[in-house]
């Protein structure tokens, strides 16, 4: 739902390591410059780190440079979040600096964000839903490619069906869809 050749790409993982694995192979997989920033939960933002680190990423090095920006979902959704509810205005001036930031440098731009499964663990299936809408208008101002993960698990029950077709209708692409569903 990008502009064009970007991604608004989900992924509905089964695990922790699943998701740091798959995280790191989308923000550092391409071997090419570039800026990946990482919008995590502090235990996802250690695991993708320590993933990182294995495959010999200078971590202080990356972020020194520009070329890695890490971000604590919670602390992002509290910059953002009226009422239990995205306000769009809000999330412009959270967002916005940083992609214009990561577009100042060389290369394309990837974003891995999980504010949205913080939202839908919450039981806010309704804001996460929002928050992906307001990706998708930034966009149009911005070039980059959006990674969102929700847990497998999360999302198998039957009552969260129209959400979940929501979710996946928001996106450029499902990468694994959760078991069960299309």
């Amino acid at each position: 739902m990008l502009g064009a050749g970007h991604d608004h790409l989900v992924l509905f993982h089964e695990s922790d390591e699943d998701l740091a694995d798959q995280v790191y192979e989308y923000l550092f997989g391409r071997g090419e410059p570039g800026t990946a920033i990482l919008v995590a939960s502090s235990e996802h933002r250690r695991l993708i780190t320590d993933r990182m680190a294995r495959a010999g990423i200078d971590i202080s090095a990356v972020r020194a440079d520009g070329s890695f920006v890490a971000l604590d979902a919670s602390g992002v959704l509290a910059g953002f979040m009226v009422d239990g509810w995205p306000d769009a205005a809000a999330f412009w001036r959270t967002m916005s600096p940083v992609l214009k930031r990561a577009e100042s440098r060389p290369g394309e731009v990837r974003v891995f964000g999980e504010m949205v499964t913080l939202l839908w663990d919450a039981g806010q299936t309704g804001a996460a839903v929002d928050v992906e809408a307001l990706w998708n208008e930034l966009a149009r101002q911005y070039s980059f490619s959006l990674l969102c993960v929700y847990p497998a698990s999360s999302v198998a029950t039957a009552e969260d069906a129209d959400d979940v077709s929501h979710v996946q209708a928001a996106h450029s692409d499902v990468l694994r869809a959760p078991p069960g569903v299309n």
